[in-house]
């Protein structure tokens, strides 16, 4: 078994694998609230607490959270844990910008959809909209948008006479009152830029992508834009198993 992890600013996910590549157990968690503490008191709750785990691997864009998370298991799994970005990612994949300046969850979902007869843009719907391009299993950088939901809580904060409230898709562009002009503001606004970025891409590489959406949001938008779109909410954990061969040694 193996524990891989993707560590982001506002969420955190852990999950055990087995043998099969397949995850028997999931933690999803909020990134501020991960201590010592919490991850003893929830893996003890479990019957995999302390069993046989040969690799541990995170993706992470918080290195505080990370070094806890890393303290925990080599504590308690005596096994060494380790960032993706320090693994030689080379042997699967060729990364044509500087990997420093690249989230750990941006090479992740690159890792997850690898397929050398096919591109992919990869949308990520996190803290930040994400658009991730992948030509020939050759990753070529990307773009970073403003979250959906960052923006919108944003708003909410700035803005005394905006209340709380859940986006929905609307058929509608024009807002009868203050709810529903702020959702179609965020339903159509993101859905333009989307469709702009992404054809933006197709027309500088002169490629044709697979688009492949993950994260809190993408169900909301996979039926209105103008490319298809495929949704797999567990392309980041799928990029940390295949990177975990690159793990020789339990310890």
């Amino acid at each position: 078994m193996i524990i891989v992890g993707d560590i982001g600013n506002t969420e955190t996910k852990i999950c055990l694998i087995n043998s099969k590549n397949k995850i028997i157990k999931r933690f999803n968690l909020k990134s501020k609230n991960i201590n010592f503490s919490l991850l003893k008191k929830i893996f003890k709750k479990t019957k995999y607490y302390k069993t046989d785990v040969k690799k541990c691997l995170f993706s992470s864009v918080v290195p505080k959270t990370f070094n806890t998370i890393k303290y925990y298991f080599e504590k308690f799994y005596i096994i060494k844990c380790f960032e993706l970005k320090n693994l030689p990612l080379n042997k699967l994949i060729k990364i044509k910008v500087n990997k420093k300046q690249v989230g750990s969850d941006r090479i992740a979902n690159a890792l997850g959809v690898l397929n050398k007869n096919k591109n992919y843009i990869i949308l990520d719907f996190g803290t930040a909209t994400t658009f991730d391009v992948l030509i020939n299993n050759v990753y070529h950088g990307g773009v970073i948008a403003p979250g959906v939901n960052l923006s919108l809580k944003t708003l909410i904060n700035k803005a005394s006479l905006i209340p709380n409230l859940n986006l929905k898709k609307t058929n509608k562009v024009i807002g009868l009152n203050t709810i529903s002009a702020v959702r179609s503001g965020f339903f159509w606004g993101y859905n333009g830029l989307i469709d702009n970025i992404m054809g933006l891409i197709k027309k500088e590489t002169r490629k044709s992508f697979k688009i492949v959406a993950t994260g809190g949001f993408s169900y909301l938008f996979k039926n209105s834009l103008k490319s298809n779109i495929k949704i797999n909410k567990d392309i980041t954990i799928n990029g940390l198993i295949r990177a975990a061969s690159l793990i020789k040694h339990k310890k």
